[in-house]
């Protein structure tokens, strides 16, 4: 026999009391229940109280094992003053192997590039002697513009 807010089938209707029920108090709802929620909700309350000032039991190991989670742990705020420059933290394997290689990787890029810098000044002199002595291809159109 469902009454109230859900609907027992598809095709079902809700069935709510009627004034009659309720004047004839044969309802399914007291209509002292509001004030029975009330006194429940008080003693709730008081109870909640008590059961704050008894510590936590907890259940099976954990209350013998107390082992603090680090990703439950909350991020400590470092402020900039704070903070010691001398100090150096130690790099894992895998760190220091990717260290390495990018110190390597940027050496080698420094190197390379500072190579291709002498080969284009080198470069550079040997045309400007060539065409002082007018073998370019430049010098001697310059030279047959004069003549």
């Amino acid at each position: 026999m469902g009454r109230g807010k859900f609907k027992g089938k598809p095709t079902g209707h809700r069935h709510f009391s009627t004034p009659e029920e309720l004047l004839a108090g044969s309802s399914a709802r007291p209509r002292t229940f509001k004030k029975e929620e009330a006194e429940v909700e008080k003693e709730e309350e008081q109870s909640e109280e008590e059961v704050e000032e008894e510590p936590e039991k907890r259940k099976g190991t954990q209350g013998l094992i107390e082992i603090e989670n680090p990703n439950m742990a909350k991020p400590k705020n470092v402020k900039a003053k704070d903070l010691v420059m001398g100090k150096t933290t130690e790099l894992s394997r895998r760190e220091r192997s990717l260290f390495i290689t990018f110190i390597e990787t940027a050496v080698d890029y420094l190197l390379q590039s500072s190579k291709e810098e002498i080969e284009k000044q080198k470069a550079h002199e040997r045309y400007m002697k060539l065409q002082e002595q007018g073998k370019t291809e430049q010098a001697r159109k310059d030279l047959g513009n004069l003549n």
